[in-house]
């Protein structure tokens, strides 16, 4: 049998044995602590025993009068607090928690009198309270929100300062009697119900132009002189004079020498803080001093009044380094205890060490540069040791950092010294993933070196190696960039413009070695980007050393693929002339840029508006809707849309200009038609526009020198009987059509104008006993009006015959069935403008 197990009770009696101690209970209270009294005689009165004023208000009437809505009751309480502190000094120590706490309340009263009386009662208060009495109620994070304060007040100051002065043209422009303003027109009544905005900016800028009225004050000689504000010299002056000394007061308050750490150890958050808006208003009252220091003598007595005690307190452990908080993490199973490291996000010491740096930089020029080369050595050290350390910097960090390196490089113009530190700039331009501020403002610093050199004299300048590497490298960014970044690649191409008008040669070399990436006509950044950037590049080619002839097909190709507008296309022709041999200019034959040769190539390309690959895959089409087929030519035409059509026709304007200034037309004839016969003779599909251009471009050059080929005539009057079929086949709901009418009749009325032997070829090919019923109507309505044109009629009467027995094979044609109006009408003009007997259609009979 099983023993049974004893239930174990909840409350076990715990056995006590002789000699041992009895074990302390769990919930035994302590009682080995000590007391001490705090004695409060003055806080623990009645009311009834406060002093009081001559008006009967005790100390807490008094504080909570400083509450009420009307600034009248808290100036009297104000003047009433110091009236009766005055009478009872010993209320001071007993209420000053209260007393500071509620009169700093209201030193930023909205009321004036009130801000006043404050001031007045804390000057009052001021010899009569210690220092360690007061430092309880104005902590370093006091003075903190303090400096901040007034750091963003300096802020906007400098800032509306500049924009003051960015404004002087458009005030000016106010004061003129004969300026114009635009009007605002208001609906009443939108306005009432909140459906129209009016928005007037002052000065009637587009943009928001904030003129504060308002001025920084400060005190002087107590409460009587209050001055005016920083707008001149003296005033900037007095006022760096009162707070620059309290500035540095903060800045030995944070960091103590006494307290200081070794250089590198870190300073505390609190203290950085500090430090760093002490920094940021120092550097704003430079700013303002810069703005209003045209003479440079405001920077002279800076340097002379405060170089000393700033190399003393802020260069002495420079740079400065946040100290790191080490955290501990829980401790997991298997795992040791690891460390991390935690900064503030609120701390940026970086951007407190450059701040610093361009505080004291602007305080040296090259004149004192031996006197300062201590520690403008630790600067240039700090900053080319930030710039190599391929840290990731913000705008700010790095806007910093730049204007403290140009800085450098203006006082100390040593050609070492300026090439260490633009390489240094260049190692952090090379990174990758770099945010486009910071991109931006690393181009616009090399910009503006660069730009710096090229004003000076050809005997002083100093050509940087690694300027001239980062110049040669712009064209490849700028095609791998192509549409990714068009701001930026903006940019680039403002800086490549500028560097080809003053033939940099590394630029230009790499420029041409790449024209062919960046003009292609696909994916090229002449073809993504905006129009202003097109422009741009479109003005590049002028720079470019050569123009062979794979870039000349590919701008071609550009000009009509209409990824370019017609305004660019004929700009680009235009530069391509001007950098020929026909110019006008005096070239020796090696100076040319292209040979004649692919520059007519070129035009040619342009003119016809397809390509060879393109010309070629139309004459596999057949039966589509976009290519028209007649009985009686063997030229089939393809219709372009619209927008291609108008874009051809545009740029071919320009290629005709630069065709009629060639000298020797008869040659420049020659080379077009034998560069048709070549590419265009032969074919069975045509572009209408390309048909057009063609027909335009032989009218043009045709005069009475130039001997056109027998073997382009067929061409021309196949490619005309299509274009004429096409033009009266159009419907009238077919809008896209109808527009190219009066641009494609009017070149083919000039050309058989001018060629009578095309119209006789195209006379000739007109056999309508081929042609099916609907299309003799078309060759009937043909016929007419080319009677009824009077520049044709001379030649229409030439091949009367002709034209006769195609009217006679028509009518034989449609002998058996109801004569119809198309028909009648024929008869009556050929009566009219060939026979000369308007004898109506039975006089027809009489002639055959």
């Amino acid at each position: 049998m099983t023993k049974k197990r004893k239930r174990q009770d909840d409350f076990q009696k715990v056995k006590l044995k002789v000699g041992k101690k009895k074990p302390k209970l769990q919930n035994a209270t302590p009682t080995n602590f000590k007391t001490k009294t705090i004695h409060l005689p003055e806080q623990l009165k009645e009311d009834g025993t406060l002093p009081t004023n001559n008006r009967k208000l005790n100390i807490k009437d008094l504080l909570s009068q400083m509450h009420h809505y009307n600034a009248g009751v808290k100036q009297s309480a104000l003047l009433g607090l110091k009236d009766l502190l005055s009478q009872y000094p010993f209320i001071i120590d007993a209420h000053l928690s209260n007393i500071l706490s509620e009169v700093t309340a209201v030193f930023t009263d909205k009321d004036a009198n009130v801000r006043l009386a404050a001031v007045q009662l804390l000057q009052f208060l001021a010899p009569k309270i210690r220092a360690e009495q007061i430092s309880p109620f104005f902590p370093l994070q006091w003075r903190l929100k303090v400096l901040v304060r007034l750091s963003k007040f300096l802020q906007a100051l400098a800032d509306g300062s500049s924009r003051l002065r960015e404004s002087e043209g458009l005030q000016e422009q106010k004061e003129n009697p004969h300026a114009t303003s635009n009007s605002i027109f208001i609906n009443w009544k939108e306005h009432a119900n909140d459906q129209q905005h009016i928005q007037v900016y002052e000065n009637g800028g587009s943009q928001p132009n904030v003129s504060s009225q308002f001025r920084l004050r400060y005190l002087v000689g107590g409460l009587s002189g209050v001055d005016e504000g920083l707008s001149s010299t003296e005033n900037l002056k007095g006022f760096i004079e009162i707070i620059i000394p309290l500035l540095i007061e903060c800045w030995v308050e944070a960091v103590p020498p006494q307290l200081a750490t070794p250089v590198g150890n870190g300073i505390e958050r609190e203290p950085l803080q500090v430090m760093q808006q002490v920094l940021n208003i120092i550097s704003l009252l430079w700013k303002l001093s810069k703005q209003q220091d045209e003479t440079h003598k405001l920077e002279s007595w800076l340097r002379k009044n405060y170089l000393i005690d700033f190399k003393h307190h802020f260069m002495s452990r420079f740079p400065y380094a946040l100290k790191e908080i080490t955290k501990h993490k829980r401790k997991e199973p298997n795992k040791s205890i690891k460390h991390c490291t935690v900064l503030s996000n609120n701390i940026d010491h970086l951007l407190l060490n450059l701040t610093l740096s361009d505080i004291m930089v602007s305080l040296a020029n090259a004149s004192t540069l031996q006197k300062d080369c201590s520690w403008i050595e630790m600067i240039r050290k700090f900053v080319t040791e930030t710039l190599e350390d391929g840290s990731r910097l913000n705008s700010k960090q790095l806007n910093r950092l730049l204007g403290v390196s140009w800085r450098l490089m203006q006082i100390q113009p040593n050609r070492e010294d300026t090439e260490t530190l633009i390489k240094a700039v260049y190692t952090l331009y090379q990174q990758r993933g770099l945010i486009l501020p910071v991109r931006t403002l690393l181009l616009k610093f090399f910009s503006k070196i660069y730009q710096t050199e090229e004003l000076r004299s050809c005997r002083f300048r100093y050509r940087s190696k690694v300027l001239s590497r980062w110049l040669a490298g712009l064209p490849l960014q700028l095609a791998h960039l192509g549409s990714r970044n068009p701001e930026l690649s903006t940019q680039l191409i403002d800086i490549i413009h500028t560097a080809a008008a003053r033939a940099n040669k590394e630029l230009l070399k790499s420029l041409q070695a790449t024209a062919l990436r960046i003009y292609d006509p696909q994916e090229g950044a002449v073809v993504v980007l905006p129009a202003d950037s097109q422009q741009r590049l479109v003005q590049l080619v002028y720079f470019l050393p050569s123009l062979p002839a794979d870039l000349l097909s590919r701008l071609s190709r550009c000009c009509i693929m209409g990824r370019l507008s017609s305004s660019l296309a004929a700009m680009l022709i235009g530069i391509l002339h001007m950098r020929s041999s026909f110019s006008g200019w005096k070239y020796s034959a090696k100076d040319w840029l292209m040979s004649d040769v692919d520059y007519f190539s070129f035009l040619f390309s342009t003119l016809t508006g397809f390509s060879k690959e393109e010309l070629t895959w139309l004459q596999s089409l057949r039966g589509v809707p976009h290519v028209i087929q007649t009985q009686l030519s063997p030229v089939l035409l393809y219709l372009t849309d619209l927008d291609q059509f108008l874009h051809h026709w545009d740029v071919t304007e320009a290629v005709f200009h630069s065709l009629l200034v060639i000298p020797a037309r008869s040659q420049n004839f020659d080379i077009l038609q034998s560069a048709i016969s070549k590419h265009l003779v032969g074919l069975t599909v045509i572009p209408d526009s390309t048909a057009g251009c063609v027909f335009g471009v032989i009218c043009k050059l045709l005069d009475h020198t130039c001997v056109v080929s027998e073997t382009l005539l067929p061409f021309l009057a196949s490619c005309c009987y299509s274009l004429l079929y096409f033009l009266l086949t159009i419907e009238k709901g077919e809008a896209e059509h109808l527009r190219k009418r009066d641009k494609l009749w009017g070149v083919c009325v000039s050309i058989l104008a001018l060629l009578p032997r095309v119209l006789r070829l195209m006379l000739q090919s007109l056999r309508v006993n081929r042609v099916g019923p609907e299309e003799l109507p078309v060759v009937g309505q043909l016929l007419r009006l080319l009677l009824q044109h009077a520049p044709l009629r001379t030649h229409m009467l030439t091949n009367a015959i002709l034209v006769q027995q195609i009217i006679k094979n028509i009518t034989t044609l449609k002998s058996g069935s109801v004569q119809e109006q198309w028909l009648t009408d024929l008869h009556y003009c050929f009566n009219v403008y060939i026979t000369g007997h308007p004898q109506g259609p039975s006089a027809l009979a009489t002639v055959y």
